[in-house]
């Protein structure tokens, strides 16, 4: 049988919307049960537009391979992020040499190595959060806080200086940039609101700020990596880091971080504290972890309930369900052809809900990672930080960052879900994590 002769089925939808209704109700769910009934290629329609979809372990495989390189790009997808703000290109739209480049500019500054000696400092600004917001006796909103902690964090970790009041307009950019521009899930009229613009207009600021600030940093300043590395490369380097591209870039972190990073967090409170068995143990190792005083890298090998967790709620509740690319060219995978030009989404943690993957994989078990079972390093199993080449350049440093903070938290706070048999309800846009209503009550202080 011929590439040409296979038909690519189209999943049933509804008149005009087509399948865009299950997709915002739960596109993980959505993608899972395309897969299960029509295997690993198929076709979705999305408000009169049809799409192709590769799916599954196959899929996500795939992205890593020179052929998958050669066959998809990304650049249709940001293109209009990049015209919005004026830049030329933008590290998630560039593929190939220029995305290489752009990689190579930013690893250093995204890297552990960017935080590995300074988990301590880590600490501190958690426990700055911890005293500000989460008090005893109050309900306190999960995801918001979390925001407004990570852009604590990595404001103060990778651009020199933390900037609390612009964590509002951090996430409406975000959130507008995101659903108009990148998944185009919303019409482009709504960037005329005038919420959306005076947003814009203010993260060009904070842009200006941090350029600035750290233009008058004296010798001997704490370190801030990744905006000295993208600075460094506007002065010595300018036809790679020009004065546009640098303004879009150093508020990369906030970006990155500010609903993907929070969004993960928040739901491994829940996870935890949903199950008491977990909770047990993953406060047993926050407080050995923290029983010495000041914690290395190293320090982070012997948490493993934690970690399990973590990993566990990566793939319960993966961020980046799909990945979207364009065909570069014509080219068949298992046995379909796929047209140059088509859009196409990438089911990467579509294996994250598949038994034969992970058995009973409803379950929350933190156990799943430790050896013998290892369940995430079968071929294509799990995949919560995306692949290929636009696998997440900060994967490692969030990894440490968020066992560092989620430790802290359950080391110093008695916490409970509010109400006590709350479920989670969760939001889809612009990235899918908990509703912001989900909410907790400090019972007390630990330590």
């Amino acid at each position: 049988m011929t590439a040409e002769s296979v038909r690519t089925p189209l999943v049933r939808g509804l008149p005009v919307l087509g399948n865009a209704l299950r997709m915002a109700k739960n596109p993980a769910r959505f993608f899972v049960d395309c897969y299960r009934e029509h295997g690993a290629v198929f076709r979705v329609r999305m408000l009169g537009r049809e799409h192709a979809v590769l799916a599954g372990a196959e899929a996500a495989e795939f992205l890593g391979t020179q052929e998958g390189r050669d066959s998809l790009r990304s650049k249709e997808f940001f293109r209009g992020l990049v015209d919005e703000y004026g830049a030329t290109r933008t590290l998630p739209g560039e593929d190939g040499a220029s995305h290489k480049e752009l990689r190579d500019i930013m690893r250093r500054g995204y890297s552990r190595e960017a935080i590995a000696d300074r988990l301590d400092e880590v600490v501190a600004i958690t426990d700055r959060n911890i005293d500000r917001v989460w008090q005893p006796g109050r309900p306190v909103p999960v995801l918001r806080s979390m925001q407004s902690l990570v852009t604590d964090q990595l404001g103060e970790l990778l651009t020199g200086a933390s900037r609390p009041e612009y964590v509002n307009d951090i996430r409406i950019a975000t959130m507008y940039l995101l659903n108009v521009l990148v998944t185009r899930s919303r019409p482009r009229v709504l960037l005329r609101d005038p919420r959306y613009r005076r947003a814009k207009t203010r993260v060009l600021q904070l842009s200006q700020e941090m350029i600035d600030d750290r233009s008058r940093a004296e010798a001997g300043a704490k370190p801030a990596v990744l905006i000295d590395d993208l600075m460094r490369a506007n002065r010595e380097r300018p036809e790679a880091m020009p004065d546009s591209d640098l303004m879009i870039s150093v508020t990369g972190p906030y970006v990155a971080g500010l609903d993907t990073v929070a969004n993960t967090m928040s739901a491994f409170v829940y996870a935890v504290l949903k199950h008491p068995d977990v909770l047990e143990r993953v406060r047993a190792e926050a407080d050995d972890l923290f029983a010495k005083g000041s914690i290395t890298e190293k320090d982070l090998r012997g948490i493993p309930a934690i970690r399990g967790a973590l990993m566990e709620t990566m793939r319960l509740y993966p961020i980046a369900v799909v990945q979207m690319r364009t065909a570069t060219r014509d080219f068949a995978f298992q046995g379909h052809r796929i047209a140059a030009g088509e859009t196409l989404y990438i089911g990467t943690t579509v294996p994250h809900f598949l038994d034969e993957f992970f058995p009973d994989p409803e379950r929350f078990d933190i156990d799943r990672y430790e050896k013998p079972r290892a369940e995430h390093l079968r071929a294509g199993a799990y995949s919560p930080y995306g692949r290929g080449q636009h696998v997440c350049l900060g994967k490692t440093l969030a990894d440490v960052q968020m066992l560092v903070t989620t430790a802290r938290l359950f080391h110093r706070l008695d916490l409970r879900l509010d109400p006590p048999g709350y479920e989670l309800k969760m939001k889809t846009t612009p990235t899918p994590g908990p509703s912001l209503n989900f909410r907790v009550r400090v019972a007390g202080l630990r330590n």
